[in-house]
């Protein structure tokens, strides 16, 4: 009788060893679908280096060049760095044919969130995972722009404590606000946007908060609007187990606005660090749909 094995999981190497790196190995390593083949950053004492040694995972202070080194044993890239080197990996990635998963805000080609399109993401070798604000409150957004005809202006403030932003995180600030607007555009159609973040001190770190609003002018089906807000809160909580929203579809005034909270998983940073959790809960689903598919 012939036996039949388990196909293996698809083999990610994910570069950059700070904050979200390190939580994304954490969320691989757990992973039925996933192993990581590669850890690769540049400072070989950082704790997410430490860590990855400790759990057996092979680790790397060369960088994108490791992984240029390795393409054999590789089906994924993710890039947790920033978005001046994650556009010189992708320009080293790209012949190769790796999938690459940009947690970074570059914006290369292809936005994806998955609650909004990931079975349109899949065939793509480029992905950008948009911001961890943009990945919190973009489908939001799309669910106002689709209960109105047609949004003029709408704003996003998002809050994420201090402690969570690392220094690649506030060395592309720019970059963050650009592309979580430019995402914003692409997704719902809205003519004038606007994003705020605001990086929180206080002791213990405040839960990522995010608010989305529009003026009352637009026009809002409130009843439609809150029916697809409550569909589109457990579609998320499908891949971002601590999402929420704290202050459903609200008229006040001249504004509409829906709030909503992440809290983290814990992974690497405590619960509070939901602004992690989400964007590596997001390249994490990528990486398992398409794991699932090349399984199938």
């Amino acid at each position: 009788m012939s036996t039949q094995t388990s196909p293996r999981p698809l083999r990610v190497a994910i570069v950059g060893t700070g904050n979200i790196g390190t939580d994304l190995l954490l969320k691989v390593a757990a992973s039925p679908l996933l192993t990581c083949t590669l850890f690769a950053g540049r400072r070989a004492g950082s704790p997410g280096i430490e860590l990855a040694d400790s759990h057996g995972v092979p680790t790397s202070t060369d960088g994108i060049d490791a992984v240029t080194a390795r393409v054999e044993d590789i089906d994924l890239v993710f890039d947790a760095t920033s978005a001046n080197d994650a556009t010189h990996h992708w320009s080293l990635v790209a012949p190769t044919g790796l999938p690459f998963v940009d947690l970074t805000p570059a914006h290369l080609g292809k936005f994806c969130v998955p609650a909004l399109n990931l079975d349109d993401c899949l065939d793509e070798q480029y992905l950008s995972m948009v911001t961890c604000g943009g990945q919190a409150a973009v489908p939001m957004a799309h669910c106002m722009a689709e209960a109105a005809a047609g949004i003029d202006y709408l704003e996003i403030v998002s809050a994420s404590a201090s402690a969570s932003v690392g220094p690649a995180s506030r060395a592309n600030l720019d970059e963050y606000v650009h592309t979580t607007e430019q995402a914003t555009t692409e997704f719902c159609g809205v003519r004038r946007t606007k994003t705020v973040l605001v990086i929180n001190p206080a002791d213990p770190g405040i839960v990522m908060r995010n608010s989305i609003a529009v003026s009352a002018a637009e026009g809002i089906d409130l009843d439609a609007l809150r029916a697809s807000v409550s569909m589109m809160e457990k579609l998320i909580m499908s891949y971002v187990p601590g999402y929420r929203v704290v202050v459903p579809p609200v008229a006040a005034g001249d504004r509409v606005t829906i709030m909503v909270e992440v809290e983290g998983r814990g992974d690497w940073f405590p619960r509070y660090a939901g602004n992690l959790d989400i964007i590596t809960c997001a390249g994490l689903a990528v990486a398992e749909a398409r794991a699932e598919r090349w399984r199938a």
